[in-house]
């Protein structure tokens, strides 16, 4: 023999409900629990099935002192599936006008773009158009390293550079010359390090280099410049 197909929730909501719909009673959670299995809804599961007809506005539920009664009437659900309708078509309204109104400007877009040699002589200037100009962009392209911006942003860039290279420099002799003064009978083994860390008697502060563009230097080339 197979078992027994046990209630899906749908089912159990309208089991509870007809609970509700049969007495139009009010009751509390312990009642339903009890009355529940009788409509084949098992105790453990009632307060769940209520609750989702309490918060579809299916049953309504009210503290009265400290206990909670549910209650469901058939005009509530009635109200209910009219407010849904009533939502549905306002919704396939508004669908409805906004289909409207996207035709409407479909056709509106068609116009002026029927086929025609004028139509067909137009795209192909604008294509030809478009051309030359991914052209002339790839030109201004390999001129970019002259451009005065990039040159200017590059003077920049290169003087933040020396600023900063020439302040760890000062850096650099100020710590050697405290280690000399507080550590004199060091000076041998301190050289040693100062030459393994490249600080030589040629480390010395940086002088700023000219900035010149990539089509300045192939000028030189061309005119035969060091």
């Amino acid at each position: 023999m197979s078992k027994k197909r046990g209630l899906s929730l749908e089912e159990k909501r309208e089991k509870i409900l007809q609970i509700f719909y049969d007495s139009q009673d009010f009751f509390l959670l312990k009642e339903l629990e009890k009355s529940g299995p009788k409509k084949g809804v098992i105790s453990q599961s009632v307060k769940d099935v209520v609750q989702s007809l309490v918060d579809d506005d299916l049953a309504s539920k009210d503290k009265i002192g400290t206990s909670v009664y549910f209650w469901s009437l058939p005009s509530c659900a009635g109200n209910q599936l009219r407010t849904v309708h009533h939502k549905l078509a306002s919704d396939l309204q508004s669908s409805k006008k906004r289909h409207s109104e996207l035709v409407d400007q479909c056709e509106a877009l068609k116009k002026g773009r029927e086929e025609s040699d004028e139509r067909e002589e137009a795209l192909a200037e604008l294509k030809t158009i478009e051309m030359k100009y991914n052209e002339l962009k790839e030109e201004m392209e390999k001129y970019a390293d002259n451009d005065p911006a990039a040159v200017q942003a590059m003077k920049e860039a290169i003087e933040v550079a020396h600023v900063a290279a020439n302040r760890w420099t000062d850096n650099v002799f100020t710590l050697r010359q405290w280690c000399s003064n507080n550590f004199p009978q060091a000076k041998e083994q301190l050289e040693n390090m100062y030459q393994e860390a490249g600080i030589t008697d040629e480390f010395d502060y940086l002088e700023p280099l000219p900035v010149i563009s990539i089509g300045a230097v192939t000028d030189q080339m061309l005119e035969g410049d060091p």
